[in-house]
């Protein structure tokens, strides 16, 4: 489908009324108001300038015992400035990932399905509005394509699916796209290659259309929030569209969790409003989802923005955040929230990816093209009219494993855990308490092997071989009882089995 489908118009007020459903919305407020207070953030966050070191210190030990902090405490760690204390935060930002995510990353591939969209964002390429994009949507057959590329070619086990908001791809699109990419198998050097987990980046939903992915097995929804701050978005997000409505959006992760898509991710599009009030709104998210259902996100993501084709509001963005902010934000996010998933892009340079990593960081794309049908188009080159904006890490997956192996980090391509039942609450328990790591340790040097002998180059193998002697030293020594067992295993994958998990 190309541009006929955004040509022909689409009655957005009509489109809304269809699909909003406000009491899907007034059922988690409380007193008729939403759990953001802007003038209550604002007030925190003045109320914690130059914070005492004293303090700072008991916050982030109390965070290394994986306790979510409150407001007030987020809101210290926001205006550290101290150079020291800084350097004690990145300490603990990495102590708290290593305790309860060990040391492995986990990778996957964006799969941008469609362009079309009926909304206005002013900061987005996509906009319905623009006229520079090439418009179209991925038919079933290019999204196989696609994914053989992604599971045959690249070895990539998970992949984000991400959807315009148009009626062209409704939940049955979603429902089916999903199938398909789960529906691949190619050949592999020594296996077969297929995606293991689908995760869905997509416009908000309504419990109904959120219980129908459930069945047909969604990984993580993940919806941003792009800002929290209501008047900015109110001015983002022209009326008269489906984005328009704040709290429709809002809380489309809570009608996740009611549906039972009970691992979601939150984000915000860092560069709309002040970074550190968009921090204390993903916390106060983040906490009202636990305080409501006992379980926070499992993800947490923090783009910034990046230029788009005719696109002025990213060219000089008000909001606009230095590295140094970036790195400040992403450990308040790691200490303040120490259980959640933090995914780092491909809109950073490689060069910033490597050097936060270590702080935090759980999850990273890699030989990404966010183009629609752009990885089975054979062209290398980022093209501006197809995409919702400019990548700052084009490096292949086979680049990234080899930097991360030659740092002592892990690639885990395993998603054991989601076929196990270990999701939602049962997931946020087990990290909670440092469990989870040991389950991943084992799972993840099996799914490594998988990798290295079905799509690595021989520099990358060389690599990854000294991790996993490194790991499976760790095993041995860490959990004797499991490793005669744990070697059978991984035996069993050197010789060619596949998707064997603990």
């Amino acid at each position: 489908m190309s541009t006929q489908a955004q040509a022909n118009p689409v009655d957005v007020k009509d489109y809304a009324r269809r699909k909003i459903r406000p009491e899907e919305v007034e059922k988690y407020l409380v007193n008729g108001r939403d759990f953001i207070d802007p003038a209550l953030i604002e007030r925190q966050l003045a109320d914690a300038a130059n914070p005492d070191p004293g303090r700072i210190r008991d916050i982030l030990a109390k965070a290394l015992e994986i306790n979510s902090l409150a407001p007030p405490e987020a809101a210290a760690l926001l205006n550290v400035n101290d150079p020291k204390a800084l350097d004690e935060m990145r300490d603990v930002a990495g102590r708290i990932k290593r305790k309860v995510y060990d040391n492995r990353i986990v990778t996957f591939a964006p799969l941008y399905v469609s362009n079309l969209c009926v909304n206005k964002c002013v900061y987005c390429g996509f906009r319905a509005d623009n006229p520079a994009i090439n418009r179209r949507r991925l038919e079933q057959p290019e999204i196989k394509a696609e994914t053989e590329v992604l599971a045959g070619r690249i070895g990539h086990k998970r992949l984000i699916a991400v959807f315009g908001e148009h009626p062209s791809t409704d939940t049955d699109y979603i429902a089916e796209t999903l199938r398909t990419i789960y529906a691949v198998s190619v050949p592999v050097r020594k296996a077969r290659g297929q995606i293991r987990r689908v995760n869905v980046n997509a416009a908000p939903l309504s419990i109904a259309d959120l219980k129908t992915l459930h069945e047909v097995g969604i990984g993580t929804f993940q919806v941003f929030q792009e800002t929290y701050h209501p008047e900015t978005y109110r001015r983002l997000h022209p009326a008269g569209t489906l984005k328009a409505d704040f709290r429709w959006r809002l809380y489309c992760m809570h009608r996740s969790m009611e549906a039972g898509v009970d691992d979601v991710g939150i984000g915000a599009l860092f560069g709309l409003y002040d970074w550190r009030f968009e921090v204390m709104g993903l916390l106060a998210h983040a906490r009202d989802l636990e305080r409501q259902f006992g379980i926070g996100p499992h993800t947490v993501s923090f783009p910034r923005i990046e230029p788009a084709a005719n696109t002025p509001f990213v060219d000089r963005p008000r909001h606009k955040v230095s590295d140094a902010d970036f790195e400040k934000l992403l450990l308040v996010i790691r200490i303040a929230i120490p259980y959640t998933g933090m995914i780092l892009t491909a809109r950073e340079n490689a060069e910033t990816r490597t050097r936060l990593i270590p702080h935090g960081v759980t999850q990273i794309d890699a030989s990404s093209r966010i183009g629609i049908g752009a990885y089975s188009d054979r062209a290398t080159e980022q093209k501006e009219k197809r995409q919702q904006f400019i990548l700052g890490d084009t490096r292949t997956l086979d680049e990234v494993i080899r930097g991360l192996a030659r740092s002592g980090l892990i690639t885990s391509f395993c998603t054991a855990g989601y076929r196990c039942g270990r999701t939602g609450k049962c997931i946020m328990d087990l990290l909670r308490s440092g469990q989870e790591g040991k389950f991943c340790k084992l799972n993840a040097i099996l799914t490594f092997r998988e990798w290295l002998d079905d799509f690595a180059s021989e520099e990358t193998r060389q690599a990854g071989e000294a991790v996993i002697a490194s790991e499976i030293e760790e095993v041995r020594r860490q959990m004797p009882k499991v490793f005669e067992q744990f070697i059978a295993g991984y035996e069993k994958v050197k010789n060619g089995t596949r998707d064997l998990y603990f």
